[in-house]
C-alpha cells in the first residue's frame, strides 16, 4: 500500500537528520498508524534502524550491538556491559555523521529502568556527538512520560516532538480504490490506522474483511483493543469495561459510573486516560463551556474502536461459538444508523476546513436543548464564523434526497429557533449521502472527503 499523508512529518524529520547539529527526536503514537513505516521511508541508507524486542537488557543491547554491526562492520564483536558503553562507543567509531533509530523504546526501559537518564547525559553531550538520536514507541503514555513530565531525564531536551495520529477519512478513497458514499462506509468500520486498510484491502468485500478479520476468533483484530490497552496501561479491564458500556450506548457519566457499580469520582482518572489516548471523547452542546456543563455525553472517538464495541463485544460468546453470520447479520440490520452516525462526525470535522460562502468557521459541534418555542430541538451541525458574526447550521442525512430545497426550507426554521442564533446571521447547509437535485450549500460525500485530507 501506499505511503500516505506523511509529508509534513516526513520534511520535518529530513530537515532534523539534515542538521549539522545532532539532534533528538521523538516520535511515537498509537500502533499500527505508520509510526515505523514513515522513518523507514526518511531514513538515509546510511543510517542504522533497531526495533526493540520484549527481551532481557543484555540481549537487547546485543541485537542493537548487531544491527549497528551490519553498518559499522567490527562493531558487534565487543561485549557492551551497560547501554552507555554501547553509545559512547557508537560515537567513537562514526566516520561520517548518521542517525541511529530506536523503534519500540518502551521495550529497553521496561529491561533498564536508568536507560532514560543513561540517554539524558548522551544527548546533553551533544556538542560530541556524531549522530541524531530517534526515539519512537508506541506507548503513548510512556512516551510522553519520558519528554512531557517536568521532572523525566529527557524533558526538554527534545529538538523535534512528532505524535502520529491515524490517517483522516480522505485518504481511504485512494488506499480501497472505492467510491465516496463506500469510503464513508468503510471508514465508519476501520477508522483512520493504515494497518486495518492494509488488511481490509486482502479481502475482496466489506463483509469478507468483518467476518475474517475483526468477528472471527483467529482474525488479525479479534483482540485488537486488548493489544493497544496493554501498550499504555497496567490495568485493561476498567478500560474495556467503561468502551463497552459506551458502545452500548449508556453515555452519561452517571449511567457509566452505575454499570460498573461505582462512584462517578472514581471514573475521572480512567476516563481522561481514554481521552488522552485518543479512544473516548465528551461532547456538550455548542456553546457550553466543557468543563463546566453539565450536558456532557461521552462518546468512543475511534471509528474502529467504536465499532468493536458496538458490534463485537456484546456478542464474543456467539463468535466463540462460531455464529459469524448470525452476528454479521444483526450489524448489517444496524449498518445505516451506525454510519449515519460517523456520517455526521465526518462532516462536523469538514466545517473548518475550508470557507462556506466565503466565511471562515470555527470548529462545529451538535446542539440539543430546548429550542425558543420551549420544545426539544437538535441540531447536526452548529459553527460560528471566526468573525463572530455568523452561525452554520446543518444537517446531516445517510439517505436519498430527491427534494433538497423542502429540507433546506424545514432546516431554516429549525435554526431560527435556536436560543444561540439571537444577533448572527445565519447560513444553512445540508450533508447528503445521495441527491440529483444538488443545489447551493449541498454537501456530498465526495465534497466532505475532499476536505478531509
Amino acid at each position: 500500500m501506499e505511503f500516505f499523508n506523511r509529508e509534513k512529518e516526513k520534511q520535518r524529520l529530513i530537515k532534523a537528520i539534515d542538521s549539522k547539529k545532532a539532534k533528538l527526536i521523538i516520535i511515537y503514537g498509537r500502533r499500527r498508524c505508520g509510526k515505523s513505516t514513515l522513518i523507514r521511508n526518511t531514513l538515509k541508507p546510511s543510517d542504522i534502524y533497531f526495533i526493540a524486542q520484549q527481551t532481557d537488557e543484555s540481549v537487547q543491547r546485543m541485537q542493537l550491538a548487531n544491527t549497528i554491526g551490519e553498518k559499522i562492520p567490527g562493531f558487534d564483536s565487543v561485549v557492551y556491559p551497560d547501554w552507555e558503553s554501547l553509545f559512547v562507543n557508537l560515537n567513537n567509531v562514526i566516520k561520517e555523521p548518521l542517525s541511529l533509530c530506536i523503534d519500540e523504546l518502551p521495550y529497553l526501559v521496561k529491561g533498564s529502568q536508568s536507560l532514560p537518564s543513561i540517554i539524558q547525559k548522551i544527548v546533553d553531550n551533544t556538542k560530541e556527538r556524531k549522530y541524531h538520536l530517534i526515539l519512537c514507541g508506541s506507548s503513548q503514555q510512556m512516551m510522553q512520560g519520558l519528554i512531557l513530565d517536568s521532572s523525566a531525564p529527557l524533558y526538554g531536551r527534545a529538538d523535534e516532538i512528532m505524535k502520529i495520529t491515524p490517517l483522516e477519512a480522505g485518504w481511504i478513497s485512494q488506499a480501497l480504490e472505492c467510491q465516496p458514499v463506500q469510503s464513508v462506509v468503510e471508514y465508519s468500520v476501520w477508522g483512520g490506522v493504515p494497518r486495518y486498510w492494509e488488511l481490509r484491502a486482502e479481502e475482496k468485500t466489506l463483509e469478507a474483511a468483518i467476518k475474517n478479520i475483526i468477528f472471527d476468533r483467529f482474525g488479525v483484530l479479534h483482540e485488537e483493543p486488548l493489544r493497544l490497552f496493554l501498550d499504555d496501561m497496567r490495568e485493561s479491564i476498567q478500560a474495556f469495561s467503561i468502551l463497552s458500556i459506551v458502545g452500548n450506548g449508556s453515555n452519561r457519566l452517571s449511567e457509566i459510573a452505575g454499570k460498573l457499580n461505582k462512584p462517578a469520582t472514581q471514573l475521572s482518572r480512567p476516563i481522561d486516560n481514554l481521552i488522552q489516548l485518543g479512544y473516548l471523547k465528551r461532547e456538550v452542546p455548542f456553546g457550553e463551556l466543557e468543563k463546566n456543563s453539565k450536558k456532557g455525553v461521552y462518546k468512543i472517538s475511534d471509528p474502529f474502536m467504536n465499532f468493536y464495541f458496538t458490534f463485537l463485544v456484546g456478542n464474543l460468546s456467539r463468535l466463540e461459538l462460531g455464529l459469524t453470520e448470525q452476528v454479521y447479520n444483526a450489524f448489517i440490520s444496524r449498518l445505516p444508523n451506525y454510519v449515519s452516525l460517523e456520517w455526521e462526525n465526518l462532516c462536523r470535522r469538514s466545517v473548518p476546513m475550508n470557507p462556506i460562502n466565503n466565511i471562515d468557521f470555527d470548529v462545529a459541534h451538535r446542539w440539543w436543548g430546548t429550542n425558543l418555542n420551549n420544545e426539544p430541538m437538535e441540531l447536526d451541525v452548529v459553527a460560528e464564523s471566526t468573525d463572530k458574526k455568523y452561525l452554520l447550521i446543518g444537517e446531516c442525512k445517510w439517505s436519498k434526497i430527491t427534494d433538497t430545497a423542502s429540507l433546506m426550507s424545514k432546516l431554516e426554521q429549525k435554526a431560527k429557533l435556536l436560543p444561540l442564533a439571537k444577533g448572527k446571521k445565519l447560513i444553512t447547509i445540508l450533508y447528503i449521502k445521495e441527491t440529483t437535485d444538488i443545489s447551493s450549500n449541498v454537501f456530498l460525500p465526495k465534497d466532505v472527503l475532499d476536505l478531509l485530507k
